[in-house]
């Protein structure tokens, strides 16, 4: 169908993802086909120690996006938006927003990233079991229960930004089961909250005297294709301030840039899984059966319908590198006018596959904060070499590419070496892979392992959470993975790479050096302040 007609009959489906430097908008028509796109920048602060956003920057940052998907609309098909079939809301995962009874934000959003809930995923990791990392909201709310913050007794709910965000829209308290799973374990049996973790924490902080139960705290849990409540006045308003887009939407369950990465590449089936590489990266690989015992290095989540899945989540991924290019494109700047600022990645990134397989030598800690999975709970941006490796601008980008994903490699080596996990194909997305090839085949050599990159590598989790409002009003009685399989990907499995066996060997020299030189980071976090 023509996609003007598409937009003014309403059968349009629109996700958002709040991503950490862009919050992203992707309109598809009945065919899962992108016909229009917005987008607005972004950046988290490090506010009294602690990385945020302000709930300013939140809506006006979501109000910017829609307006310029609303904008790209009218110049392509020139038609305002005022029905859709669907709305999907996705945002980066974990962290801690926590509200009074009036529903008042008690502090500022607490990211991700923030790394200062060590004693709290520590104390809670060994009294559940279970590995509870730094960055989930159990860990941020026990932590400040440990801290004695004032907020904690006036805590009446507390959920993710995907479910902050989805309740202003819709007035439902409500979590897709996968961004749930971020928030505290959940049992794939009942596709709850473990029960047993629940009342393991209301007996560890009943000494507190808290007027709270955990239980009554935690958003509802829905499965994807689950009915999550729809668009009030309210909503759209908050939404579209141009006041074109009408109430009544109906809108799937929030869910985690986790979960829309797994749909958005079709890897929710045991066996399948998926790379994400932006700012910070994470694997996601789709079990058969629970791991042999807890890991620090593995988070245990789900898909959006509930599978298990072994996540290797690193704080950091191509911040550092972009920093990189963007100084060298300052230089660019200085000898003449750029045309295309994007270009710089396509002709940096191409030179890396110039580079010695190990990288000369050279190696990159891209440390903009701490990284959990080696040990740090700070990190510095680190570039290493001695006077004898082989410094060339190709050795250089390919070492910062490869340092892009050493700490990914270091995860998932548990994974395959230790638990000796199975998987059948995995996919890449995210900014990492939008220069074809290079991130492709680099990653391959880390996994040893094919990689598959799809068309829509670069479309993103803001595409994933529109594939899940159309698996709710369209799934009818297919199951997730047959919906993607048969409805939306139709056996489109993507472009593959295998891995290059000179290309394993060098990464595996690099990540030797990488390991070695760990002290030098831990150096620079204890001396450069």
């Amino acid at each position: 169908m023509d996609p003007r007609i598409t937009i003014e009959t309403g059968k349009a489906i629109l996700g958002i993802e709040f991503g950490s430097t862009r919050i992203k908008a992707v309109l598809v028509d009945e065919d899962h086909n992108p016909i229009a796109q917005g987008a607005h920048e972004w950046e988290n602060q490090l506010v009294d120690g602690l990385w945020t956003y302000s709930k300013e920057a939140l809506w006006f940052g979501l109000q910017d996006c829609y307006a310029s998907l609303r904008a790209d609309v009218k110049a392509r098909y020139d038609v305002e938006i005022e029905h859709l079939a669907a709305i999907g809301i996705s945002a980066m995962m974990h962290g801690y927003m926590p509200f009074d009874a009036e529903g008042t934000l008690l502090v500022p959003f607490r990211t991700w990233r923030n790394t200062n809930t060590g004693p709290a995923a520590a104390e809670l990791s060994k009294f559940f079991v279970y590995n509870i990392p730094l960055r989930w909201s159990i860990s941020h709310l026990y932590q400040a229960v440990l801290n004695g913050e004032e907020h904690v007794p006036q805590i009446a709910y507390f959920t993710t930004l995907a479910g902050y965000i989805h309740w202003k829209l819709t007035g439902e308290k409500v979590l897709g089961v996968g961004d749930a799973s971020g928030m505290l374990p959940i049992d794939p049996a009942t596709g709850n909250y473990r029960a047993d973790m629940v009342e393991k924490f209301e007996k560890l902080v009943a000494p507190k005297g808290y007027s709270w139960k955990l239980r009554d705290i935690l958003p509802k849990v829905l499965p994807a294709g689950a009915a999550a409540g729809r668009l009030t006045e309210t909503g759209a308003k908050r939404l579209d301030i141009s006041g074109h887009l009408k109430a009544g939407v109906p809108l799937c369950p929030p869910e985690g840039d986790a979960g829309t990465g797994m749909v958005a590449t079709n890897a929710v089936k045991p066996r399948t899984g998926n790379v994400s590489a932006g700012t910070s990266s994470f694997s996601m690989i789709v079990l058969e059966h629970e791991l042999s015992e807890p890991n620090e290095m593995i988070d245990m989540v789900t898909t959006p319908d509930g599978n298990l899945v072994a996540m290797v989540h690193c704080n950091n991924c191509t911040s550092e590198l972009n920093a990189w290019v963007k100084m060298i494109r300052e230089y660019q700047a200085l000898l003449g006018p750029i045309e295309d600022k994007h270009d710089i990645y396509r002709i940096l990134f191409t030179h890396a596959l110039q580079g010695d397989p190990d990288c000369g030598g050279l190696v990159a800690y891209n440390y903009v904060s701490g990284e959990p999975v080696t040990g740090f709970a700070e990190g510095r941006p680190l570039f290493v070499r001695s006077a004898s490796d082989k410094f060339s601008l190709a050795n250089f980008m390919r070492a910062q590419l490869y340092g892009a994903i050493a700490v990914l490699k270091i995860g998932n080596d548990v994974l395959f070496e230790k638990e000796h996990v199975k998987v059948d194909r995995i996919t890449g997305h995210g900014g990492l892979f939008k220069t074809p090839v290079v991130g492709q085949r680099f990653l391959a050599a880390a996994l040893n392992s094919p990689i598959s990159v799809m068309e829509t590598a670069g479309e993103g989790g803001a595409w994933g959470i529109a594939l899940l409002g159309s698996y709710m009003v369209n799934g009818g009685t297919l199951s997730l993975p047959d919906f993607l399989d048969k409805v939306v990907f139709a056996g489109n499995t993507g472009t593959k790479i295998d891995p290059d066996p000179a290309d394993v060997a060098g990464f595996e020299a690099y990540l030797a050096n990488y390991k070695a030189a760990l002290p030098v980071e831990a150096a620079a976090v204890r001396y450069k302040k």
